[in-house]
């Protein structure tokens, strides 16, 4: 080979020149060469003190890991967001100063919802942890409440946070999988740092791939601090709450939107704001004694790993945000938009969380580089609704225009302005507080080695069907791994959380269940697990009864052979605040209405439920082979409406019939051999497969079944 051939190999380091990085073997160092003796924990003021500026490790980093990818941001790259307003109750007036939540008070937002690990070209239905950030725009100046849709986190301690994500994006050596947990290195690290495994167990159920932006939960994660007008303080963990309820997809309507419809969310949370359908949450605070040990019930308020059950500390409601209005440019408000979990107004204040501690650091940080300098605030979306009167000066992206000679404190030549506050109650305090006593140190509290006891809550608080879904995410996750030492390790640890978890998730790896005994006995650290409640129903989606506004319903339609009452059904469900979509074989209009799909756009992925008004005759454009897929429909009926109905059959969602529709829904492979139809209520195969007297009652039949979300009864096992 020649000299300049890329094939050639690239000569090894001279003695003079050496290699800039070791890629294994050696000693871990700084970017300095500096060797380190921990990397798993910041340097901190005493075992429950707050994290120190001096620790240099964690600052290289930081910062390193936040500025690794530019432009788009390192995680939560994917994401959607909306303008609306959040209304206070009142109830937290007696409880903190913030003026955004006295009585009554209006404040305007912009929230943005995300995935995490995926790239901005990823799919929104992946299985992945979802961020629900709020920028509040108060009176008292901008706070951020930046939350995620699972109230754990994977890591107890910020400087671990450059390692959870390196594991879990894509691998460096080939750039895949994208916007996947199922492989090595996520499991190799999660299996390993084993305080990750409680965020694991809730990213392997339904709350990874929820439904619908507008149908999903945000916790704040960390504990706060709230002061009220003596200066008493409080402890809380705060909550939002979807009017809709919690709601997820099943696995197959996941894997086939990422093709059929990546953008699913994105189009869901846009459309259904533009057809007046506000999604909306109740904020709740859980509030909690600020006892000098910050434990409740044992358990340890610092750790971001940890839940407070909703058994032993209620959600109380404070107020309700609403989404009304989309942004006009995407990459001026949603891609530009910067949160910063220390945007903090007056009355509430950080903990010594060490993980929250981190994030004061590295949110700011990151906006640096991403949005192009320091005064990323000044951009329109960022801006805050009350006074600035800052000495900030120049940097890249300064758009104001100051005026005067005295950008500094104290000064004569610009008469001393800006002053600062001083005693007005409506400037931010910092919270005095004793720092736990102790020497500067690298540990973590005995509190925090607790790794699997709120992991095993979890399991034992769902459905046996949620238990299902648990089991199915493990057991196709851990079986994309290709390193059977991960996967055996993996399932050591879920003999930890629960016994049955392990054996069947074991089972379908076809891996031996870990001896009962050393699962019993549990890893170091489980002495001082937190077992204040054995189950909490919070933590279960499955159960009960929600509004139905904005849900999609299918309206499949011969365009030949209409029904008389189509324009009343479709009608009935506008006033039912559902979203009809009109199906046909082909566009244009049909008794007047506008037909939404075709049947070579229109997919049952996007529908909540179905009606079939009709059974379209084969047309022309039919494909042939779909026709093995449907029953006997005699080869007239298009194959294509009958998949539609199999399809939303299979993914448990209410289907109902009228008129001609009787025989595309008796014809249909999934529904033909069912008895009791027309009841569509008895448990079992039939259940919510509805054959209707007219389109009124098919509608309202429909609607009942859409306010429990899907027909899981359908799949019970003992109802056949």
């Amino acid at each position: 080979m020649s000299s300049d051939d890329p094939r050639t190999p690239t000569p090894p380091p001279t003695p003079e020149q050496p290699d800039p990085i070791r890629r294994s073997g050696g000693a871990l160092t700084t970017s300095q060469g500096l060797r380190l003796r921990d990397t798993d924990h910041s340097l901190r003021a005493g075992l429950r003190g707050p994290v120190l500026l001096q620790d240099h490790h964690l600052r290289e980093k930081i910062t390193h890991f936040d500025h690794e990818r530019i432009p788009e941001r390192v995680v939560h790259a994917r994401g959607a967001g909306a303008y609306g307003t959040f209304v206070s109750y009142g109830t937290a007036s007696s409880l903190t100063v913030a003026d955004f939540l006295a009585p009554g008070r209006r404040t305007p937002v912009f929230t943005r919802f995300s995935t995490v690990v995926g790239s901005r070209g990823s799919a929104d239905t992946v299985r992945d942890t979802r961020g629900f950030a709020t920028k509040f725009y108060t009176r008292e100046g901008t706070y951020d409440l930046v939350a995620n849709n699972i109230p754990v986190f994977f890591i107890q301690d910020a400087i671990k946070f450059p390692d959870i994500i390196h594991a879990a994006k894509p691998h460096p050596d080939r750039e895949i999988p994208q916007a996947q947990s199922a492989h090595d290195t996520f499991w190799d690290f999660v299996s390993l740092h084993t305080e990750a495994q409680h965020h694991a167990i809730w990213q392997m159920s339904d709350r990874a791939i929820p439904r619908s932006y507008r149908m999903m939960e945000g916790f704040g994660v960390h504990t706060f601090r709230l002061v009220d007008a003596e200066g008493t303080t409080s402890l809380v963990k705060l909550h939002w709450k979807p009017d809709l309820g919690v709601h997820s997809l099943t696995w197959d309507e996941a894997q086939m939107l990422g093709g059929a419809d990546p953008d699913f969310h994105r189009r869901d949370l846009a459309d259904a704001i533009d057809a007046g359908h506000l999604p909306s949450w109740e904020l709740g605070m859980q509030v909690l004694p600020d006892a000098p040990e910050q434990m409740f019930d044992g358990i340890d308020l610092l750790d971001p790993t940890k839940l407070v059950p909703e058994e032993l500390a209620p959600v109380h409601p404070v107020g309700r945000l609403t989404l009304d209005r989309n942004p006009t440019n995407f990459f001026a408000e949603t891609e530009q938009v910067a949160f910063h979990p220390g945007n903090l107004p007056p009355g509430i204040d950080v903990t010594d969380d060490p993980l929250l501690q981190g994030r004061l650091f590295s949110y700011i940080d990151t906006q640096i580089t991403r949005l192009g300098g320091p005064n990323f605030a000044q951009l329109p979306v960022n801006r805050p609704h009350a006074p600035v009167d800052d000495m900030l000066r120049d940097g890249f992206g300064q758009q104001a225009v100051h005026d005067g000679i005295a950008p500094y404190q104290p000064n004569s030549q610009g008469g001393g302005c800006p002053v600062v506050a001083g005693g007005d109650p409506r400037a931010f305090l910092d919270v005095p507080a004793e720092v736990a006593g102790g020497a500067k140190e690298r540990r973590h509290p005995v509190s925090f080695e607790d790794h699997f006891s709120q992991a095993g809550l979890f399991w034992r608080s769902l459905s046996d069907l949620e238990r299902d879904h648990v089991v199915a995410a493990y057991s196709f996750e851990l079986g994309r791994c290709t390193d059977p030492a991960v996967r055996e390790r993996q399932v050591q640890c879920l003999a930890f959380i629960d016994s049955q978890l392990c054996a069947r998730v074991a089972s379908a790896l076809g891996l031996p269940a870990p001896d009962a005994g050393a699962a019993a006995s549990g890893p170091e650290g489980s002495a001082h697990a937190a077992r204040t409640v054995e189950h909490s129903a919070a933590l279960s989606q499955l159960g009960g009864h929600w509004p139905v506004d904005g849900r999609v319903v299918g309206v499949v339609v011969d365009r030949e052979v209409p029904p008389a009452d189509l324009p009343a059904v479709l009608d009935r469900l506008v006033e039912l605040r559902i979203r009809p979509i009109l199906i046909a074989a082909a566009g244009g209009s049909v008794a007047g209405r506008a037909v939404d799909r075709t049947f070579a756009t229109a997919r049952s992925l996007e529908l909540d439920a179905l009606l079939l008004a009709g059974a379209p005759a084969r047309g022309a454009d039919a494909i042939p082979s779909l026709d093995a897929r449907v029953g006997d429909l005699d080869g007239v009926v298009d194959p294509r409406a009958a998949i539609l109905a199999e399809e939303c059959w299979r993914h448990g969602k209410p289907i109902g019939a009228w008129g001609d529709g009787e025989h595309l829904l008796r014809g249909c492979a999934a529904t033909a051999p069912l008895t009791g139809i027309d009841a569509g209520s008895a448990p079992g195969p039939g259940a919510g497969v509805v054959l209707a007297p007219d389109g009124a009652a098919a509608a309202e039949a429909v609607g009942r079944f859409l306010a429990e979300h899907r027909v899981w009864d359908r799949f019970r096992v003992d109802s056949r």
